[in-house]
Order: structure tokens, then sequence, then C-alpha cells
């Protein structure tokens, strides 16, 4: 696995987490990260972010260690970016490499995801 350089260069001497290069970036593996009810919902907060923000930002009614395994399985499918600011865990979604690799996909997810979710709100 390669390193993409995140939106804001780490500091120096920084730790940095293994990323798939954008050519290694598969579809079966985004659509696996993104079938989970919990990573969906990471991926459709950082969307409406339009930014970076740490896994603290991210309310999810999982434990720990389970946030930490859905955010480790996004990154390492190439559908989030994450990177050391200060002792915070950022994270960005990839929506440039994943709109190159796979057209209309994450906006399509996106808009579904929404449309999901007010249909079962109704109820």
């Amino acid at each position: 696995m390669s390193t993409d350089t995140p939106a804001a260069e780490p500091v120096s001497g920084a730790r940095s987490l293994p990323h798939p290069g954008r050519e290694e970036i598969r579809l079966a593996q985004v659509l696996h990260a993104l079938a989970d009810p919990m990573r969906l919902r990471i991926v459709c907060v950082l969307a409406a972010a339009e930014g970076e923000l740490s896994c603290a930002d991210i309310e999810l009614p999982v434990s720990k260690s389970t946030c930490t395994h859905h955010f480790r399985v996004l990154r390492e499918h190439g559908v989030i970016q994450q990177f050391y600011r200060g002792t915070a865990k950022m994270n960005g979604l990839r929506r440039a490499d994943l709109e190159a690799l796979f057209p209309g996909l994450i906006d399509g997810v996106l808009r579904a995801a929404g449309l999901q979710e007010r249909r079962l709100g109704e109820r």
C-alpha cells in the first residue's frame, strides 16, 4: 500500500497511516466498505462536512474499538484518507479519487442514503 498526501501536510515526524494509491482502489472493496450502516453513516457525515473531521467529531452508537475498525476499513479500501493533526486523527472523504475512478458512484450512494433515511424516518 502506498500513502496519499492528505489535504493538509502532516507535521514532520508525525505518524502516517497506509492508504491505497488511486490505482489500487477497487470497486468491490469500495462497495464492501459502504455496505455497512455505520461506515455509510461516517461517509455521509464526512460528505456533509465538506472538510476534515476528527474521529471524535463523528458520533456512532458503537464502542471506540468498533469505531476504529470502521474507520480502518474505510481507509484501507480507499474511501477516506486519515492523517494525524497533533493527537487527533483527522478524516476526509477521498471524493476526487472516487469520482475519477467511479464517476457518479459516491453522489449516487449519498443520494440513495438520504432517500432511505427519509423513507425509513417517515414510518
